[in-house]
């Protein structure tokens, strides 16, 4: 029994010894690049949900990054903003449209050349 251990630890060391020594070309790891943000959001248009669905945030050791954070809810906020303030003027729009005593005739019928009934 301990003949048997005793090839056993010698192969065990045998065997890691090679890994460590004989075991790559020597080299060295190369370096990982930065965890950054791979798709940003698109600059030239307003998001839409899928460019919010496809968002991937990389992670770092205690969490995501911070400045990525910010700018992805920073961009949020300002097309939300931007939604809201023309929700609000086209309600607005429309409120003024509907408001009674204001019918000269041309509110009922709209645009000019537009007939309602499509006939």
């Amino acid at each position: 029994m301990f003949l048997f251990l005793l090839i056993t630890l010698v192969v065990v060391v045998g065997a890691v010894t090679l890994a460590v020594v004989g075991g790559g070309d020597g080299g060295q790891l190369s370096e990982a690049p930065p965890d950054r943000l791979d798709d940003p959001l698109p600059a030239g248009r307003p998001l839409d949900r899928e460019d919010v669905e496809a968002l991937r945030l990389p992670m770092t050791l205690r969490g995501y990054r911070m400045a990525d954070v910010d700018d992805v809810l920073g961009r949020l906020g300002a097309e939300l903003a931007e939604r809201d303030a023309r929700i609000a003027e086209l309600e607005e729009a429309l409120a003024g449209a509907r408001t009674p005593g204001y019918d000269d005739g041309t509110a009922a019928e709209g645009p000019a050349g537009f007939e309602g009934s499509g006939s």
